[in-house]
């Protein structure tokens, strides 16, 4: 069987219960539910680390953070160990990444592709960034924010300050039209388009931010005493991006209005890839999988961001489209994971990759018959401020060591997670089970910090501040400080 390309795309925080071909009667996403139709839907899919670079890191390497040492937005990529694209590119692939790659600690670096076309959340400079230099070039030299206002407006809604023509997600979808129309029949590619929506700002363009009208949306999912599944991680990140200081119902629903809007923008932007693929004839002999890096609470639980093992934070949409090897229609209900997603690639591009110290499955396989039920993982931080899950399809457990608290969740009579049920003795025996499996992992991957004997390491318990205003996130581009300078006001 000859080689197919391998397309690859990624988005940043969406949630997995947010395409309408999975159950969402509200919003609509007709291409992703075209790869539904004519693929696989993985309905168990988890991230490794609930934020964006372990995540992606786990990704790329086939490994979990433990395993990388990446477990946390600010720690490096390794760089002694080959990633999915040096692979592919040392087996003849043509590489390149579109949009978002979020590579630590050197965002310009290449890890394994040949090309790229940068676009970044917050570029350092203007030279750094092919879609700044793209706004500079289109009459957009004022626009800094580039993804909407941070800081302040985290989570405020907000319409794009540039047409839809020029939006960050319009701009990643053409790029990678552009290079799946002009790739050479003769050497396959691996194609990353990599979005950054529906991260927050939410700042959809016009017409798309009135797709979705806000007294249309449904409400946060707030069950009886949500306030005791918050974990440290959850009251701090509040905090930090403004959301602790009471909740506004109205706010609440066009923030998930605009949230939607800038998922189906997204989703046209598939459309576009399709449509290339198929006019150059390359469609069936293309693997497309479709997925994100972790999820967003979007208020579930009065809470906002990641950062938590939740399914709105940690539970991710996975589709792969490629009737070679996944046949069409199917529903796969066996937990997986990120780091299953290099295994997968490797393997249908006919790589070896059993003596990589991979972590993850081919999903080809695990469809074709592999076991209905398998343990996945996921790790946010270490030590002190360890976040730490293991999940099987009936539990899921996880533990929190800034609040010394466990969590176990019934995922069979409890799928909305509203109860934690560790401290039940009827389910005594699943909580033992369960962790001591993640406890095992942990020894496994050599994450002393976290264990101590045969349970977990206890730490000092941190403490939020008192002050309301401490901590608050300020995250303007460094590089536009001139721009903000307003004579006779700002001086």
């Amino acid at each position: 069987m000859p080689r197919p390309n391998l397309l690859l795309i990624l988005t940043d925080q969406q949630r997995w219960d947010t395409i309408h071909a999975a159950g969402n009667p509200i919003i609509r996403t007709p291409n992703l539910d075209r790869l539904a139709t004519e693929g696989v839907r993985f309905t168990a899919a988890y991230t490794p680390a609930p934020v964006c670079v372990p995540a992606r890191c786990s990704l790329l390497y086939g490994q979990y953070p433990a395993h990388t040492g990446c477990t946390d937005n600010d720690d490096p990529m390794p760089q002694d160990r080959p990633s999915l694209m040096d692979l592919l590119a040392r087996a003849g692939y043509t590489t390149h990444g579109t949009g978002k790659m979020h590579f630590t600690p050197d965002a310009q670096a290449l890890r394994g592709f040949h090309s790229r076309d940068r676009q970044e959340e917050i570029p350092d400079s203007l030279a750094d960034d092919d879609y700044l230099q793209y706004l500079q070039a289109n009459g957009y030299g004022h626009v800094y924010d580039l993804f909407g206002q941070r800081s302040e407006m985290y989570y405020i809604p907000q319409i794009a300050q540039v047409p839809a023509q020029h939006h960050g997600s319009n701009w990643v979808g053409e790029r990678a039209a552009a290079f799946i129309r002009q790739a050479s029949s003769s050497q396959p590619f691996f194609l990353m388009a990599s979005f950054i929506h529906p991260h927050p700002p939410f700042s959809p363009p016009t017409p798309w931010n009135k797709l979705y009208r806000a007294p249309l949306m449904p409400l946060p999912k707030r069950p009886d005493g949500y306030e005791a599944l918050q974990t440290y991680h959850n009251r701090w990140q509040n905090r930090y991006k403004y959301r602790d200081a009471g909740q506004d119902d109205n706010l609440l629903r066009t923030m998930k209005a605009y949230y939607y809007a800038c998922i189906s923008f997204v989703d046209y932007q598939v459309g576009k890839l399709l449509r290339a693929l198929e006019d150059s004839g390359q469609l069936e002999d293309t693997l497309i999988l479709f997925t994100s890096d972790h999820g967003e609470l979007l208020g579930d639980y009065g809470c906002f961001g990641k950062r938590c093992m939740l399914d709105s934070a940690a539970r991710l949409p996975l589709l792969i489209r490629y009737p070679k090897l996944f046949p069409a229609g199917r529903v796969c209900e066996t937990p997986v994971s990120l780091v299953d997603v290099m295994p997968t690639l490797l393997a249908a591009a006919g790589l070896e990759w059993s003596g990589l110290g991979l972590q993850g499955v081919d999903l080809a396989g695990l469809v074709a018959g592999g076991p209905d039920d398998r343990t996945v993982y996921s790790q946010f931080r270490r030590a002190e401020l360890g976040l730490y899950m293991a999940l099987s399809r009936r539990w899921k457990y996880f533990y929190s060591a800034p609040d010394r608290r466990e969590f176990l969740f019934d995922r069979e009579q409890d799928p909305g997670e509203t109860r934690n049920r560790a401290g039940v003795d009827f389910c005594r025996p699943a909580l033992d089970e369960m962790r001591g499996r993640l406890l095992a992992f942990m020894r496994s991957q050599a994450e002393a910090a976290a264990v101590d004997g045969d349970n977990w390491r206890l730490y000092p318990q941190p403490q939020m501040p008192a002050d309301p205003d401490a901590g608050l996130l300020v995250q303007d581009p460094g590089w536009s400080a001139a721009f903000q300078h307003i004579a006779g006001y700002s001086d």
